[in-house]
């Protein structure tokens, strides 16, 4: 695709009609176009857009809800060799990319994006590149591709084009909650399970917006009749949730303030409707939709991370049911407040023993199974090589000689050089940006108390575990420090540098892959408490171990690499990472 210009032109009917008397192609050809409001105004608006007629779309605008949303100016634009796929998807390119800038609120609905095969899609999508530029040169856009593709906006915004497997999703979750909701007495529980980068944050998310969008539409709002969703956008669903009420729980405080600036920067989403369990827990208000990421991260009745935790989990447990019940759990709260949940589950993915217990997350998943509410996410959309590559990994955690699959480009080293590892990362942040070292938790924080002191220190490197739980992947000093499971669970990096401490070790007499007690410095991950109260053995603690390098292994979409400490887990790693 060559040769695209740009049309700018005021946002007038009167402008609009002089303009598509100047060339056929303006009333009869495919465009995208863009239609934004004063860059000077507090809240500047925007709407991207495609037709086969941009004359009489303009006019349908004009004539529509949008035409007092301050709304000033429209630029088109055309190509010769535009076609009605090319402009779908560069409609969808532009949308997610207006977002994750944060400039402007994006007043487009929620019903679809595409990501259709087309003829020279590749071709086509180089060259939208050329578009953005164009544009940012107009003052649309204030930071670059890469900048807006890093940014937790852009990854955890709901404008995305779906999987396939994401999209049934989406459809039979909202068909069976419009079901629901016609009996006011129904209650559900339902349960996308999904490894590492199967997107179940972004199914939460974009299920929200979605919701939203349909309860707010109007008749005369823009909804593509061939969009993925469009069957939703009726009088009949719009009334049925008029008066929806939802919330998003997020048990762990960094992804929960990350989510929380995109609802932010998102219309009809409020980041009041991000929620802790505790706030879940103490609300007086009854919700009709409650949606739980990280579900396994949920706790139960144990010793909490704080004195005043310990209080409000006991005073929550006494004003639901009397009295403190050491069986009531943080989901037994949700399902309380809530007529209908959404659990977003990898069991894999538990780190502590006041998790929620495999066997409870195991009943959910049956009954939803047998309710026919249980949604099975496989497609891999963060770490380029694939789903071979998660299962793979963990089977090399469990000890299994797995084959290392083809994992194509994808960028899997092992370093014997914690310097070099340490060199390898900053070069490739300064590269694609985004990359970071994380490590199991397998040293005190001793620089927690002690900010002149080093938590590790190896092959002559000295590091500090991260200086803030809140958004640390993007906060300054973060390609110096190492990131714990705690700050990077639910994120996306670039480039991971994965540290495996001594914490997990080959045993040289059985040979077998064990945990190692005394290295393992988290003490909530090691606490005898929970469901392991009085039972915590060397292979729960294994679990836990394995479940948190798990994560830190799947962290990377462009390449992961590896260092280990203890000698024995090196050598065999080395054989089956090189």
């Amino acid at each position: 695709m060559t040769g695209f210009s740009i049309h700018r032109l005021p946002f007038r009917r009167g402008h609009v009609d002089e303009w598509a008397k100047t060339n056929p192609q303006h009333s009869d050809w495919p465009v995208v176009y863009v239609i934004d409001g004063a860059a000077r105004s507090k809240a500047p608006r925007l709407y991207v857009g495609e037709t086969t007629s941009a004359q009489k779309r303009m006019r349908q605008h004009l004539a529509g809800s949008k035409k007092n949303e301050g709304l000033e100016s429209v630029r088109v634009v055309i190509d010769q060799k535009f076609n009605k796929s090319v402009c779908l998807d560069l409609e969808a390119h532009l949308i997610r990319w207006f977002h994750g800038d944060g400039r402007y609120e994006i007043l487009n609905g929620n019903d679809g994006l595409s990501n259709a095969q087309y003829y020279e899609r590749d071709l086509y999508r180089e060259s939208f590149r050329d578009v953005f530029e164009a544009l940012r040169a107009e003052g649309l856009f204030s930071r670059s591709i890469p900048q807006i593709e890093n940014s937790d906006l852009f990854k955890l915004s709901p404008f995305k084009a779906l999987t396939d497997d994401q999209a049934v999703a989406i459809t039979d979750i909202v068909e069976g909650l419009l079901e629901d909701l016609q009996h006011p007495d129904a209650r559900s529980t339902l349960v996308v399970q999904g490894n590492p980068g199967t997107g179940k944050t972004i199914i939460a998310i974009f299920l929200m917006k979605l919701l939203a969008d349909i309860r707010d539409y109007q008749d005369h709002d823009d909804v593509e009749p061939d969009s993925m969703f469009s069957e939703f956008f009726v009088p009949e669903n719009r009334e049925l949730l008029k008066n929806l009420r939802m919330a998003l729980v997020i048990p762990q405080q960094s992804l929960r303030e990350s989510v929380r600036k995109v609802f932010r920067k998102t219309p009809k989403l409020d980041p009041k409707m991000v929620l802790t369990p505790f706030q879940i827990g103490e609300s007086s208000e009854t919700f009709d939709l409650v949606l739980v990421d990280e579900t396994h991260r949920l706790g139960q009745r144990a010793n909490q991370a704080s004195g005043v935790q310990n209080k409000k989990f006991r005073d929550i447990n006494t004003a639901l049911y009397g009295a403190d019940d050491q069986r009531y759990t943080q989901l037994d709260w949700i399902k309380a407040r809530s007529k209908h949940q959404l659990l977003l589950v990898d069991g894999e993915q538990s780190v502590r023993p006041h998790d929620l217990s495999p066997t409870l997350l195991a009943a959910e998943l049956r009954a939803a199974k047998d309710a026919h509410r249980h949604y099975r996410l496989t497609t891999q959309m963060r770490v380029q090589a694939g789903a071979d590559y998660v299962e793979f990994v963990r089977a090399l955690l469990r000890g299994e000689d797995a084959a290392r699959p083809d994992l194509g480009e994808y960028d899997l080293r092992f370093f014997d050089d914690l310097g070099e590892m340490r060199a390898a990362i900053r070069e490739k942040d300064a590269e694609v940006g985004l990359s970071r070292l994380v490590a199991g938790y397998a040293w005190d924080w001793v620089s927690r108390r002690d900010p002149a002191a080093f938590d590790i220190e190896l092959d002559g490197e000295q590091m500090r575990w991260n200086s803030t739980d809140k958004d640390w992947i993007n906060s300054p000093g973060a390609l110096e420090e190492v990131g714990s499971i705690h700050t990077v669970q639910g994120y996306d990096l670039n480039y991971a540098g994965v540290i495996v401490g001594a914490d997990l070790r080959v045993d040289p007499s059985s040979g077998l892959i064990v945990a190692d007690w005394e290295n393992y410095r988290d003490k909530k991950g090691k606490e005898n408490t929970g469901h392991l109260k009085g039972a915590f053995s060397d292979e729960d603690l294994l679990i836990f171990i394995r479940n948190i390098y798990g994560v830190l292994l799947t962290r990377g979409m462009l390449g992961t690499y590896v260092y280990v400490c203890d000698q024995g887990l090196r050598e065999r790693l080395r054989t089956l990472l090189s």
